[in-house]
């Protein structure tokens, strides 16, 4: 397995600072980059396409942190973090209001799409608009999770180097990891109607 860190040239830890990850791999990436490379012969372009893939594929993973958190977690426990379906009871309230939010609009989307009336269009687009607006709140409250989780990263990242036993923080890493699932299957979820019910 392709240690994303070490080909960023970046310590393995669960928080790196997004501009500074994004300097280092654009200039990484600058002279193996297609557009720099087309005078080249063959199997120097071949070379430097599959250098700079490899880079985009480890830039991509580690600018997000549930992805980070995974490939982290892959590398320090040498196996895949374990996938729990179970939504952690504090959250049930948001999942059942999320779900319902989005079937709302789905069966809202259903009835516009077979709108022909351009006076029916009209109170259509009302209704989708009050409808934008009950996801929204959800939407911010996501958020919110997730910034929220952003900190605890930036936190554990703190003790990281000098943790005497990293157990204790990779089982924590593993429960962000699933909560970060959540929050980014919820914010898709509410995006995508969002942008649905805008048109």
């Amino acid at each position: 397995m392709t240690d994303y860190f070490a080909l960023l040239n970046e310590p393995r830890r669960p928080w790196l600072e997004p501009e500074s990850l994004k300097q280092k791999f654009l200039a990484l990436s600058a002279t193996v980059h297609p557009d720099r490379v087309h005078h080249l012969g063959e199997k120097e372009r071949a070379a430097a396409q599959e250098r700079y893939t490899e880079l985009n594929a480890a830039y991509n993973c580690l600018r997000e942190p549930k992805d980070r958190l995974h490939h982290l977690l892959q590398l320090e426990l040498g196996a895949l973090p374990k996938d729990i379906q179970r939504i952690p009871s504090d959250l049930m309230d948001l999942s059942l209001e999320i779900g319902q939010g989005c079937r709302e609009a789905d069966t809202f989307l259903a009835e516009k799409a077979k709108a022909t009336s351009p006076l029916l269009q009209v109170k259509f687009f009302e209704r989708g608009q009050e409808l934008a607006e009950k996801l929204q709140p959800l939407r911010q409250r996501v958020n919110t999770l997730t910034e929220r989780l952003n900190e605890e990263l930036k936190e554990i990242d703190a003790a990281w180097p000098s943790a005497d036993s990293r157990a204790a923080l990779l089982a924590r890493l593993e429960e962000i990891y699933r909560l970060f699932s959540y929050f980014s299957r919820w914010s898709a979820q509410i995006q995508e109607r969002l942008v649905r019910l805008s048109f």
